[in-house]
């Protein structure tokens, strides 16, 4: 087993309020029918939720992203998975909170626009 794939299990056993708020909304393909999975492997990285057959990424940000360090690190991170040919939605926190219905509005038009 490589070591994102034990990282991506680790990351699925200890979900943040919003992953498992986002989660119960994304899974079972109860969005447009697509099935997403969560804390997956790609590359370098673990993303927060994919859709591989639509090629859509979305992650989930807490405060710590905004720190400066955060933004170079979270850019570097967006550009290889959009060289890799995924689409990369990103949200914080609050609004999987207070604006969840827009938040899937959001995913739901890039799932469409990606058909």
């Amino acid at each position: 087993m490589n070591k994102n794939t034990t990282i991506a299990r680790k990351l699925r056993r200890q979900q943040t309020d919003a992953e498992q708020i986002l989660w119960q909304r994304l899974r079972s393909r109860q969005l447009a029918g697509c099935k997403f999975r969560r804390q997956h492997p790609v590359g370098p990285y673990v993303v927060d939720f994919v859709c591989l057959k639509q090629g859509l990424v979305v992650e989930l940000d807490g405060s710590q992203h905004a720190l400066p360090e955060e933004v170079v690190k979270d850019a570097k991170r967006t550009a290889y998975l959009e060289a890799e040919g995924f689409r990369v939605l990103r949200f914080w926190n609050n609004e999987v909170f207070g604006e969840i219905e827009a938040l899937l509005t959001r995913i739901l038009a890039a799932l469409v626009e990606g058909r």
